[in-house]
Protein backbone atom coordinates (compact mmCIF):
# COMPACT_ATOMS: atom_id res chain seq x y z
CA UNK A 1 0.00 0.00 0.00
CA UNK A 2 1.27 3.55 -1.04
CA UNK A 3 1.87 6.36 1.43
CA UNK A 4 2.22 9.60 1.06
CA UNK A 5 5.78 11.42 1.85
CA UNK A 6 7.06 12.26 5.11
CA UNK A 7 7.50 15.30 4.00
CA UNK A 8 3.79 16.04 4.11
CA UNK A 9 3.22 17.05 7.57
CA UNK A 10 6.35 19.19 7.92
CA UNK A 11 5.35 20.62 4.61
CA UNK A 12 1.94 22.06 5.78
CA UNK A 13 3.75 23.29 9.16
CA UNK A 14 6.18 25.44 7.07
CA UNK A 15 2.62 26.69 4.98
CA UNK A 16 0.45 26.92 8.22
CA UNK A 17 3.24 28.87 9.86
CA UNK A 18 3.11 31.65 6.94
CA UNK A 19 -0.27 31.72 7.07
CA UNK A 20 -0.72 33.90 10.11
CA UNK A 21 -3.54 36.50 9.35
CA UNK A 22 -2.77 39.87 8.95
CA UNK A 23 -5.46 41.96 10.47
CA UNK A 24 -5.21 44.58 7.90
CA UNK A 25 -6.76 42.10 5.30
CA UNK A 26 -10.35 40.09 5.36
CA UNK A 27 -9.84 36.53 7.35
CA UNK A 28 -9.74 34.24 4.09
CA UNK A 29 -8.64 36.73 1.66
CA UNK A 30 -4.69 36.82 2.89
CA UNK A 31 -3.09 35.11 0.24
CA UNK A 32 -1.17 33.12 3.10
CA UNK A 33 -4.14 31.48 4.78
CA UNK A 34 -5.17 30.78 0.80
CA UNK A 35 -2.12 29.13 -0.06
CA UNK A 36 -2.54 27.42 3.29
CA UNK A 37 -5.99 25.94 2.29
CA UNK A 38 -5.34 25.51 -1.36
CA UNK A 39 -1.90 23.18 -0.22
CA UNK A 40 -3.29 21.07 2.85
CA UNK A 41 -6.76 20.56 0.51
CA UNK A 42 -4.45 19.02 -2.34
CA UNK A 43 -2.27 16.67 0.31
CA UNK A 44 -5.47 15.78 2.06
CA UNK A 45 -6.64 14.40 -1.27
CA UNK A 46 -3.25 12.91 -2.35
CA UNK A 47 -3.17 11.14 1.24
CA UNK A 48 -6.79 9.81 0.63
CA UNK A 49 -5.83 8.63 -2.78
CA UNK A 50 -2.71 6.71 -1.27
CA UNK A 51 -4.73 4.99 0.47
CA UNK A 52 -5.34 2.16 -2.11
CA UNK A 53 -3.36 0.93 -5.00
CA UNK A 54 -5.21 2.83 -7.77
CA UNK A 55 -4.50 6.14 -5.84
CA UNK A 56 -7.19 8.66 -7.86
CA UNK A 57 -8.73 5.99 -9.88
CA UNK A 58 -10.93 4.72 -7.37
CA UNK A 59 -12.86 7.98 -7.05
CA UNK A 60 -13.81 6.96 -10.71
CA UNK A 61 -14.61 3.23 -10.16
CA UNK A 62 -16.67 3.70 -6.85
CA UNK A 63 -19.45 5.66 -8.12
CA UNK A 64 -19.31 3.31 -11.47
CA UNK A 65 -19.91 0.03 -9.00
CA UNK A 66 -22.47 1.97 -6.67
CA UNK A 67 -24.22 3.24 -9.67
CA UNK A 68 -23.98 -0.14 -11.06
CA UNK A 69 -25.36 -1.94 -8.01
CA UNK A 70 -28.58 0.13 -8.45
CA UNK A 71 -28.88 -0.59 -11.90
CA UNK A 72 -28.71 -3.92 -11.60
CA UNK A 73 -31.49 -4.34 -8.21
CA UNK A 74 -33.93 -1.86 -9.88
CA UNK A 75 -33.37 -1.95 -13.14
CA UNK A 76 -32.88 -5.73 -13.64
CA UNK A 77 -34.27 -7.43 -11.12
CA UNK A 78 -37.28 -4.99 -9.85
CA UNK A 79 -37.56 -3.88 -13.76
CA UNK A 80 -38.11 -0.53 -12.55
CA UNK A 81 -35.71 1.01 -15.09
CA UNK A 82 -39.18 1.81 -17.54
CA UNK A 83 -40.41 4.49 -14.89
CA UNK A 84 -37.06 6.13 -15.26
CA UNK A 85 -37.01 5.33 -11.80
CA UNK A 86 -33.14 4.47 -11.46
CA UNK A 87 -32.30 7.64 -13.13
CA UNK A 88 -34.70 9.82 -10.03
CA UNK A 89 -32.92 7.44 -7.82
CA UNK A 90 -29.03 8.12 -8.31
CA UNK A 91 -29.87 11.74 -8.76
CA UNK A 92 -31.01 12.02 -5.41
CA UNK A 93 -28.52 9.61 -3.62
CA UNK A 94 -25.48 11.52 -5.38
CA UNK A 95 -26.75 14.53 -4.14
CA UNK A 96 -27.64 13.50 -1.28
CA UNK A 97 -24.09 11.81 -0.11
CA UNK A 98 -22.42 14.81 -1.05
CA UNK A 99 -24.25 16.64 1.29
CA UNK A 100 -24.04 13.92 4.27
CA UNK A 101 -19.84 13.07 3.54
CA UNK A 102 -19.32 17.60 3.67
CA UNK A 103 -21.15 18.13 6.66
CA UNK A 104 -20.32 15.13 9.04
CA UNK A 105 -16.74 15.96 7.88
CA UNK A 106 -16.55 19.79 8.18
CA UNK A 107 -18.01 19.09 11.32
CA UNK A 108 -15.54 16.94 13.23
CA UNK A 109 -12.97 19.01 11.23
CA UNK A 110 -11.52 21.49 13.82
CA UNK A 111 -11.39 18.97 16.49
CA UNK A 112 -9.95 16.32 14.23
CA UNK A 113 -7.04 18.88 13.74
CA UNK A 114 -5.75 19.18 17.24
CA UNK A 115 -2.59 17.33 16.18
CA UNK A 116 -1.60 20.38 13.82
CA UNK A 117 -3.13 23.51 15.33
CA UNK A 118 -1.62 22.23 18.72
CA UNK A 119 2.27 22.57 16.89
CA UNK A 120 1.28 26.07 15.07
CA UNK A 121 -1.04 28.74 14.86
CA UNK A 122 -3.57 28.22 11.96
CA UNK A 123 -6.89 30.20 11.47
CA UNK A 124 -9.42 27.40 12.52
CA UNK A 125 -11.58 27.96 9.49
CA UNK A 126 -9.26 26.77 7.40
CA UNK A 127 -9.97 23.17 8.70
CA UNK A 128 -13.45 23.00 7.71
CA UNK A 129 -12.79 24.57 4.30
CA UNK A 130 -10.57 22.26 3.26
CA UNK A 131 -12.76 19.40 4.02
CA UNK A 132 -15.33 21.04 2.36
CA UNK A 133 -12.69 21.38 -0.48
CA UNK A 134 -12.11 17.78 -0.50
CA UNK A 135 -15.17 17.07 -0.62
CA UNK A 136 -16.25 18.73 -3.47
CA UNK A 137 -13.23 17.96 -5.64
CA UNK A 138 -14.40 13.94 -4.99
CA UNK A 139 -18.22 15.07 -5.45
CA UNK A 140 -17.24 17.01 -9.07
CA UNK A 141 -15.86 13.15 -10.16
CA UNK A 142 -19.14 11.65 -9.08
CA UNK A 143 -21.52 14.19 -10.73
CA UNK A 144 -19.49 13.72 -14.16
CA UNK A 145 -20.66 9.99 -14.21
CA UNK A 146 -24.18 11.00 -13.36
CA UNK A 147 -24.30 13.11 -15.70
CA UNK A 148 -22.92 10.62 -18.08
CA UNK A 149 -25.13 8.19 -16.93
CA UNK A 150 -28.27 10.30 -17.26
CA UNK A 151 -27.43 11.26 -20.96
CA UNK A 152 -26.79 8.12 -22.26
CA UNK A 153 -29.77 6.62 -20.91
CA UNK A 154 -32.22 9.27 -22.87
CA UNK A 155 -31.69 12.27 -20.63
CA UNK A 156 -29.73 14.76 -22.57
CA UNK A 157 -28.71 18.12 -21.44
CA UNK A 158 -31.56 21.23 -22.08
CA UNK A 159 -31.30 24.42 -21.84
CA UNK A 160 -32.30 24.05 -17.77
CA UNK A 161 -28.76 23.09 -17.68
CA UNK A 162 -28.22 26.68 -17.26
CA UNK A 163 -29.99 26.92 -13.67
CA UNK A 164 -27.44 23.40 -12.71
CA UNK A 165 -24.48 26.03 -11.23
CA UNK A 166 -27.25 28.52 -9.16
CA UNK A 167 -28.26 25.29 -7.58
CA UNK A 168 -25.08 23.71 -6.94
CA UNK A 169 -23.94 26.58 -4.90
CA UNK A 170 -27.06 26.90 -2.99
CA UNK A 171 -26.22 23.02 -1.99
CA UNK A 172 -22.29 24.50 -1.34
CA UNK A 173 -23.84 27.64 0.99
CA UNK A 174 -25.85 25.31 3.15
CA UNK A 175 -23.22 22.82 3.17
CA UNK A 176 -20.53 25.05 4.60
CA UNK A 177 -23.47 26.93 6.77
CA UNK A 178 -24.30 23.61 8.53
CA UNK A 179 -20.21 22.28 8.61
CA UNK A 180 -19.25 25.72 9.85
CA UNK A 181 -21.73 25.99 12.35
CA UNK A 182 -21.02 22.03 13.71
CA UNK A 183 -17.21 22.36 13.59
CA UNK A 184 -17.49 25.77 15.61
CA UNK A 185 -19.26 23.67 18.35
CA UNK A 186 -18.44 19.81 18.43
CA UNK A 187 -14.70 20.82 19.86
CA UNK A 188 -16.81 21.94 23.24
CA UNK A 189 -19.39 19.36 22.68
CA UNK A 190 -17.86 16.21 21.08
CA UNK A 191 -21.37 14.13 22.11
CA UNK A 192 -22.87 16.13 19.18
CA UNK A 193 -21.18 14.67 16.27
CA UNK A 194 -23.47 11.18 17.36
CA UNK A 195 -26.23 13.07 17.81
CA UNK A 196 -25.74 14.86 14.33
CA UNK A 197 -24.94 11.63 12.26
CA UNK A 198 -28.61 9.81 13.93
CA UNK A 199 -30.15 13.07 12.70
CA UNK A 200 -28.97 12.99 9.63
CA UNK A 201 -29.96 9.22 9.09
CA UNK A 202 -33.72 10.71 9.57
CA UNK A 203 -33.74 13.60 7.18
CA UNK A 204 -32.03 11.38 4.37
CA UNK A 205 -35.79 9.31 4.64
CA UNK A 206 -37.43 13.19 4.78
CA UNK A 207 -35.67 14.23 1.60
CA UNK A 208 -37.68 12.38 -0.99
CA UNK A 209 -34.75 9.76 -2.16
CA UNK A 210 -37.03 7.29 -2.78
CA UNK A 211 -40.30 9.18 -3.51
CA UNK A 212 -40.88 12.48 -5.34
CA UNK A 213 -42.78 15.19 -4.01
CA UNK A 214 -46.01 14.69 -5.79
CA UNK A 215 -46.35 11.46 -3.54
CA UNK A 216 -46.86 13.73 -0.81
CA UNK A 217 -50.62 14.83 0.06
CA UNK A 218 -50.72 18.78 -0.89
CA UNK A 219 -51.64 19.95 2.35
CA UNK A 220 -48.14 18.31 3.91
CA UNK A 221 -46.04 19.43 0.99
CA UNK A 222 -44.79 22.92 2.93
CA UNK A 223 -43.74 20.68 5.97
CA UNK A 224 -41.46 18.97 3.18
CA UNK A 225 -40.30 21.63 1.20
CA UNK A 226 -38.79 23.18 4.95
CA UNK A 227 -36.30 20.56 4.73
CA UNK A 228 -33.91 22.65 2.43
CA UNK A 229 -32.29 19.31 1.16
CA UNK A 230 -36.04 17.91 0.16
CA UNK A 231 -36.07 20.91 -2.14
CA UNK A 232 -32.42 21.01 -3.67
CA UNK A 233 -32.97 17.48 -4.41
CA UNK A 234 -36.75 18.08 -6.59
CA UNK A 235 -34.64 21.28 -8.15
CA UNK A 236 -31.71 18.87 -9.27
CA UNK A 237 -34.45 16.47 -10.63
CA UNK A 238 -36.21 18.99 -12.69
CA UNK A 239 -33.06 20.18 -14.27
CA UNK A 240 -31.32 16.78 -15.26
CA UNK A 241 -34.61 14.66 -15.68
CA UNK A 242 -37.49 16.63 -16.63
CA UNK A 243 -36.35 19.55 -17.94
CA UNK A 244 -37.65 22.22 -16.22
CA UNK A 245 -36.57 25.49 -14.16
CA UNK A 246 -35.59 25.07 -10.38
CA UNK A 247 -38.19 26.68 -7.54
CA UNK A 248 -36.55 29.88 -7.47
CA UNK A 249 -38.09 31.33 -4.52
CA UNK A 250 -37.25 28.31 -2.32
CA UNK A 251 -33.48 28.67 -3.23
CA UNK A 252 -33.90 32.30 -2.63
CA UNK A 253 -34.79 31.19 0.76
CA UNK A 254 -32.19 28.61 1.07
CA UNK A 255 -29.62 31.01 0.46
CA UNK A 256 -30.79 33.82 2.40
CA UNK A 257 -30.57 30.71 5.06
CA UNK A 258 -27.28 29.89 4.78
CA UNK A 259 -25.54 33.27 4.79
CA UNK A 260 -26.98 34.08 8.22
CA UNK A 261 -25.83 30.90 9.46
CA UNK A 262 -22.38 31.33 7.75
CA UNK A 263 -22.28 35.04 9.13
CA UNK A 264 -22.83 33.48 12.88
CA UNK A 265 -20.42 30.39 12.50
CA UNK A 266 -17.56 32.54 10.93
CA UNK A 267 -18.12 35.01 14.01
CA UNK A 268 -18.63 32.53 16.19
CA UNK A 269 -15.01 30.68 15.04
CA UNK A 270 -13.15 33.98 15.26
CA UNK A 271 -14.04 34.93 18.79
CA UNK A 272 -12.89 31.62 19.63
CA UNK A 273 -9.87 31.21 17.74
CA UNK A 274 -7.81 31.07 20.90
CA UNK A 275 -9.72 28.48 22.83
CA UNK A 276 -9.49 25.74 21.06
CA UNK A 277 -6.02 24.65 20.66
CA UNK A 278 -6.87 24.66 24.79
CA UNK A 279 -10.46 22.72 24.54
CA UNK A 280 -9.05 20.17 21.88
CA UNK A 281 -6.29 19.06 23.72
Amino acid sequence: MKHCSANDGTDIQAVAGSGAHSPRRPYLADPRIVDLVVYKTYADLRAEAAKTYINYLWWVIDPILSMLVFYVVFGLIFQRDAEGFVQFLLTGLVIWTWYKQSVSHAGNSILAGKGLMNQVHVPKLVFPVVTLLTDLTKFGFVLSLLLIFLWLSGYPPSSTYLALPLVLATQLMLIAAIGFTLSATVPYLPDLRLLVENLLHLQFFLSGIFFSAEQIPEQYQFWFYLNPMASLIHDYRSILLDNTWPAWGRLGLIVLFSFVLIAGAVTLVRRLEREYPRVVR
